[in-house]
């Protein structure tokens, strides 16, 4: 995440304000500069504040027509849980949030978005649902572009349960949309993109049976050197979660280390500028990667928290991460 400044008095303002704290002008983002816009009275020129501002606090701007108007990432939802219900709203409002995030990720790298509107069938799309006696146990995950998100997942108690019960090292509402949109760029980008041949050298067989593989490892869990090949155990169950899980680590790093040199966390050198979707040596990116998470990991320790990223890259794991790093250059 980049750093952002005011427009109208140049202090530093953050990417879910509404408001500049230092000199009380309107804000808003524009997804198209993907910086903050400010404002005192109307938005700028062809903009208006998103129709969802006062219900989920969505501070992007939409395009300014007759009627409401949705923000791009708002108008990607399909579904969202029953709002006469304060806990939805609560919930929903997280959710939002984290998408947001996710989608200037994406935005920033340049990454191709056919959305539902354009292909009704497997267009990026957004189901974010709560379960219900109608509808069942709603499950997270995607299906031809669609992603389902449950917002039970924005409750942390509930989040952290299921990290526990499912032995996961890291689970946020952000890796979520980072995970389930590596199926969608599976698609976009290797299916689509006559990249199979070469995805498949480098993760295995993806046409093998995915239920009876995800029901083994559910059965079975991950093989014991499950360390020495995939970043985390569930990618071990199935090419595309390996696929899926390689390629939200890949949004973390740039993401993280975006947010480190933009917070001048870590120092910039003369022969290095970090830029997200810039075609630079994976080699070093991952040594800033490693330098970031180290010190970050010693900070929580020395707080008498968890490590915040528990994972160490095998030279396997690089070579996928260097796939991911490859098509996210070339957007195709």
């Amino acid at each position: 995440m980049n750093r952002f400044t005011c427009e109208n008095c140049t202090s530093t303002v953050h990417f879910d304000n509404v408001l500049c704290l230092t000199c009380g002008f309107s804000l808003g983002f524009e997804k198209n500069a993907l910086i903050m816009r400010a404002f005192s009275e109307t938005p700028p020129e062809g903009l208006t504040v998103c129709a969802n501002a006062a219900a989920c606090g969505c501070n992007w701007f939409a395009p300014a027509m007759e009627g409401p108007s949705f923000c791009f990432a708002c108008s990607l939802n399909q579904m969202v849980p029953d709002l006469s219900n304060p806990a939805h709203v609560e919930r929903w409002t997280k959710l939002e949030a984290a998408k947001r995030h996710f989608l200037y990720g994406i935005l920033k790298l340049a990454l191709p978005i056919v959305t539902r509107a354009d292909d009704p069938d497997e267009g990026l799309g957004f189901d974010l649902l709560a379960d219900a006696p109608d509808v069942g146990h709603v499950m997270t995950g995607h299906e031809n572009g669609l992603i389902t998100i449950n917002i039970a997942e924005a409750s942390a108690a509930e989040r952290e349960a299921a990290r526990e019960a499912m032995g996961e090292a890291l689970r946020t509402l952000i890796g979520h949309y980072r995970h389930e949109s590596g199926h969608y760029y599976w698609n976009l980008l290797i299916r689509d993109g006559g990249k199979l041949e070469e995805a498949r050298a480098v993760f295995g067989d993806e046409s093998l049976d995915y239920g009876e593989a995800l029901e083994t490892h559910y059965a079975t869990g991950a093989p014991p050197d499950w360390q020495q090949n995939f970043v985390s155990a569930y990618a071990s169950s199935h090419p595309w979660e390996d696929f899926a899980e390689t390629w939200a680590h890949y949004l973390h790093i740039v993401d993280g280390l975006e947010t480190a040199y933009a917070y001048h966390v870590l120092p910039e050198s003369p022969d290095w500028h970090f830029e997200p979707g810039a075609d630079l040596p994976l080699n070093r990116i991952i040594a800033a990667w490693v330098e970031l998470t180290i010190g970050i990991n010693a900070i929580n320790r020395s707080l008498g928290q968890p490590d915040l990223y528990p994972f160490v890259f095998s030279e396997k794991v690089i070579e996928k991460l260097d796939f991911v790093h490859r098509l996210a250059v070339s957007k195709s």
